[in-house]
C-alpha cells in the first residue's frame, strides 16, 4: 500500500499497470469506519441516506446542494450520497477528483481515504479505471 502511495505521488505508477486488485488492497488500508457524513475535500461531503434525509444535519455543515447528476456552481457546498455512503457516491467524487482536479484514480482515492473510508465495488472500480486511463491518453496527465 505504502509503496503504491507513494509511487503513484510520484507519477511513477501508471494506472495501466495498476489492476482491480491493487486498487481494492489500497482501499482496505487504512481506516475501516465510516461516520455518517464526512468532509473529503474543502465543501465535498460523502455520507449516507441518514444525513441526506436530515435537513437539520445539512444545514449545519452548510449543505447547499444535494447531488442528484447535475453539475453544480464551484463555490456551493456538496453532499454526495448513496445508501451507505462508501461505494456509489464515493465512486462519483473520485470521478469528480479525477475529472476536474486532474488526479490519477491512485491519487483521487488515497485523498479521500484521508478523510473517510470508502470502498466502491469492483464494478465500479473497474469504470474509474477505463475513466483514468481516457483521461490520460486525451489530457496527456
Amino acid at each position: 500500500y505504502n509503496s503504491l502511495q507513494t509511487a503513484s505521488h510520484n507519477n511513477a505508477v501508471c494506472p495501466a499497470t495498476l489492476s482491480v486488485k491493487d486498487l481494492v488492497r489500497v482501499l482496505y488500508g487504512g481506516k475501516r469506519f465510516g461516520n455518517h457524513v464526512d468532509e473529503v475535500w474543502p465543501n465535498l461531503f460523502i455520507g449516507d441516506m441518514s444525513v441526506a434525509n436530515d435537513r437539520y444535519s445539512l444545514w449545519k455543515l452548510g449543505v447547499t446542494h444535494v447531488l442528484n447528476g447535475a453539475h453544480g456552481k464551484m463555490h456551493s457546498r456538496v453532499f454526495v450520497h448513496c445508501a451507505v455512503g462508501v461505494s456509489r457516491s464515493a465512486s462519483l467524487v473520485l470521478a469528480y477528483l479525477m475529472i476536474r482536479h486532474h488526479y490519477t484514480l491512485l491519487e483521487a482515492i488515497n485523498k479521500v481515504k484521508e478523510r473517510r473510508w470508502i470502498f466502491p465495488n469492483r464494478g465500479f472500480l473497474k469504470q474509474l479505471c477505463a475513466l483514468d486511463m481516457k483521461l490520460r491518453q486525451f489530457t496527456g496527465y
